[in-house]
């Protein structure tokens, strides 16, 4: 018995979750593609930014985002004219996701690119 009078139940402190940013970067030649996985711990947005393409800044890619199966990106948002500062994003549960850069048949040279990742 508490000689306090207070009864109640102690709750345990919820801890925020914490944004995790990621970069990937690398190469995609002419009809190539690249995919780069992440692995969310909580629930909530998840975003993707294409920061950077070279040697052509406006060379057009396509950008996409989706589900990790094990086996391959399963898509669920795609932006088939994707050039330098386009961005991507949803709400995500806990679980693997992806994103998926690829030439759209408008590369005329291997091209160099920086994705940046942010989520929970």
């Amino acid at each position: 018995m508490s000689a306090c009078g207070d009864d109640s139940t102690p709750t345990t402190p919820v801890t925020p979750a914490v944004q995790i940013s990621e970069t990937y970067a690398g190469t995609i030649g002419i009809n190539g593609a690249a995919t780069h996985t992440f692995i969310t711990m909580d629930a909530g947005q998840a975003g993707a930014t294409l920061t950077a393409l070279s040697p052509d800044s406006a060379a057009i890619v396509s950008f996409a985002m989706g589900v990790w199966n094990g086996q391959y990106c399963a898509i669920t948002l795609a932006k088939d004219d994707a050039t330098t500062n386009s961005i991507l994003g949803a709400a995500a549960a806990i679980g693997t996701f992806c994103v998926r850069i690829s030439d759209v048949g408008k590369l005329t040279a291997p091209t160099d690119y920086t994705i940046v990742v942010t989520h929970y």
